[in-house]
């Protein structure tokens, strides 16, 4: 069996357990996910099985959409509601929506961004939330991201406890924190915050139109009607120029060989080959050698 799930990843799970799930519902261990969800946000979240575990790094370079809302008045330990309260200061009256926007625009485009001290960014080897759950603390990396559109949807000011909430809208690269997206716009208005809910809208290419349960593919396998619901491993290169290769081409791939611009006819950087309507191979161009050369192999047969 191969190819990729669009799974929706309900809220409270890791993403770990939903490969768990799927590992024991499809009988295969041949399993992996584009771009890990917190437990405590739902959504979008490609599932690559058997073959198609190959195209997992480009599925994960597509961007994400993500739908929000941040909660302004104090912040916590994983910037989350999850996390333990480290720091309060009460909003005395409402924070107009132009400073908002304008804070947003300060954060949209490239930005330099510092992973939160919960979370799987590794430092030295071992995973940032293994330090903090130690009670050690090491300099984070900082990590440019793209933040593409940051949208405000709503603002609403709670007077009674002295707290603001803001629903916003992000489209952003991967390797992007929205948790710290969002405390960082907190930050610029003055006051702790954290992020009070988010879902994945998209991921891979998928969106939330074309997702599956758990429950879903459990019942497609008992149906035997899971193939229908299981997209192909090229839907993961669908932004690269994809040609057909002829036999005497297959052959030279087959055993890692260069393939020259006039016999592909092309002048793309980067191209899939397909051979008897199976995408076989993702190729670049070598400037220096005038070359096609094979970036990673797909299928050998």
């Amino acid at each position: 069996m191969d190819g990729i799930i669009p799974l929706y990843k309900e809220r409270g799970m890791t993403s770990f357990a939903c490969v768990s799930r799927l590992r024991q519902i499809l009988k295969t261990k041949k399993i992996g996910h584009s771009g890990t969800l917190d437990p405590g946000v739902a959504g979008v979240l490609p599932i690559c099985v058997g073959n198609a575990t190959k195209v997992v790094d480009y599925l994960m370079q597509s961007g994400k959409q993500y739908q929000g809302e941040l909660l302004i008045g104090f912040t916590t330990t994983t910037q989350d509601l999850d996390g333990d309260k480290i720091e309060e200061k009460e909003v005395t009256n409402e924070i107009p929506t132009s400073e908002i926007l304008s804070a947003m625009n300060s954060l949209t485009g490239t930005i330099i961004q510092i992973p939160p001290m919960y979370s799987a960014v590794k430092v030295n080897g071992k995973k940032l939330y293994e330090y903090a759950r130690a009670g050690e603390t090491v300099e984070r990396p900082k990590r440019q991201v793209t933040i593409s559109k940051f949208e405000l949807l709503s603002s609403k000011y709670d007077e009674e406890n002295k707290q603001q909430r803001i629903r916003f809208n992000v489209e952003c690269s991967k390797g992007t924190y929205i948790r710290t997206l969002v405390v960082d716009l907190a930050r610029k208005l003055g006051y702790p915050g954290v992020m009070s809910l988010l879902t994945r809208l998209k991921s891979g290419g998928f969106t939330l139109d074309q997702i599956l349960s758990l429950d879903d593919v459990r019942d497609a396998v008992a149906t035997q009607t899971l193939q229908q619901y299981l997209y192909p491993l090229d839907y993961a290169l669908k932004d690269y120029l994809q040609l057909t290769i002829q036999e005497a081409q297959w052959k030279k791939v087959q055993n890692g060989g260069w393939l020259s611009p006039s016999e592909l006819n092309t002048s793309e950087k980067e191209i899939v080959l397909s051979f008897d309507g199976q995408v076989k191979a993702l190729y670049h161009f070598d400037p220096k050698n005038k070359m096609y050369k094979p970036t990673k192999m797909f299928a050998v047969n």
